[in-house]
């Protein structure tokens, strides 16, 4: 990273942004040129969350009104509203800092941006959280995102390709996430990777591109009879309940709808074991283990529903993952 923007000058190789030789490039210049987010986040505790944000924007000369929108607009990306301008660091929780310091190195809309162990500092739920935030922000802003970790778990997660550095940083392999999983290059990589590692693909699929079971559902209000007749002709015992909008709202039994005294809107449990589309199957595993039904239920990003993914839908994955000859080994070996 620091031999990327020049603090530590190359002795050999080139480093190109943007097809230019770095070395080539006035060094200040270059810098503004980046975005960059550390562990240790580096908010100027005396600026408001505005004025963090706003610092590269003013050091190019951008106009108040520019850089004003621009700020509206980061908030709007990382998940802050307006109110949160005329706040100071401290008065941030450490995810809310984060999420201002991404801001912060997205302001001046760099070609590339520097993440330095971005979310070490924060707690395993709050970093969850600030990765699949990241995510959702780079399907957006399709930036060049030099991102360093030594969670492997991580690097698989974010990475579309990873670096893995041995002793004196010499590259051990620098391939996809899925090769490297599937075919590590020596045995300090398939240590590096740990058990597991097939377990660890899943994190590479997403809940969108797997088949969804097919499972009965209804609208709450449409009554007792009709519910009853769904589930008589799926085979299921279980129906899922959705209001106008679409969204998943109960679980109902063949118990639960027989009891006519009980409105449909109350009766049986709560649909909570949710996944958005774009989560990964591993992650959906971990909702599937501890739901109610042993499946969760897959919503867009308006929360309405898309399908269910089980089991069986994970198993069929992983069977897709399997060499070609296991994987007929299996499928002959089905009943």
């Amino acid at each position: 990273m620091k031999m990327i923007n020049r603090i530590i000058e190359p002795t050999g190789g080139k480093i190109f942004l943007e097809g230019e030789d770095v070395t080539n490039v006035n060094p200040d210049k270059l810098r503004r040129r980046i975005g960059y987010v550390i562990q240790q986040i580096g908010l100027f505790p005396h600026m408001t969350v505005a004025d963090n944000i706003a610092t590269v924007p003013r050091m190019l000369g951008w106009d108040k009104n520019r850089i004003s929108e621009r700020v509206d607009e980061l908030l709007e990306t990382v998940g802050l509203n307006s109110s949160f301008k005329s706040r100071y660091p401290k008065e941030l929780s450490g995810g809310q800092q984060q999420r201002v310091g991404v801001a912060r190195a997205m302001a001046a809309d760099p070609p590339i941006m520097l993440m330095d162990e971005p979310f070490g500092a924060v707690d395993p739920i709050t970093r969850e959280r600030l990765q699949d935030e990241l995510l959702r922000i780079q399907a957006e802003i399709k930036k060049t995102i030099v991102f360093v970790t030594h969670d492997i778990d991580e690097a698989i997660k974010m990475g579309d390709r990873i670096a893995i550095l041995r002793q004196r940083s010499r590259i051990a392999q620098y391939d996809t996430p899925e090769r490297i999983l599937t075919d590590p290059a020596s045995e300090f990589v398939e240590e590096f990777i740990g058990s597991g590692a097939s377990i660890k693909r899943l994190s590479l699929s997403r809940v969108a591109d797997a088949r969804t079971s097919d499972w009965p559902v209804a609208k709450s209000n449409e009554g007792h009879d009709v519910v009853r007749e769904k589930m008589r002709a799926s085979g299921r015992d279980h129906v899922l309940l959705l209001d106008d909008q679409k969204h998943p709202k109960r679980w109902v039994s063949m118990a639960d709808i027989e009891n006519d005294g009980v409105p449909l809107e109350e009766a049986g449990r709560p649909a909570v074991d949710i996944v958005d589309e774009n989560t990964s199957l591993y992650d959906a595993l971990d909702t599937m283990i501890t739901s109610y039904k042993g499946s969760a239920i897959v919503v867009d990003e308006a929360g309405t529903y898309k399908g269910l993914v089980d089991f069986d839908t994970v198993l069929e994955a992983i069977n897709d993952m399997r060499p070609d000859s296991n994987r007929e080994s299996a499928e002959e070996a089905r009943p």
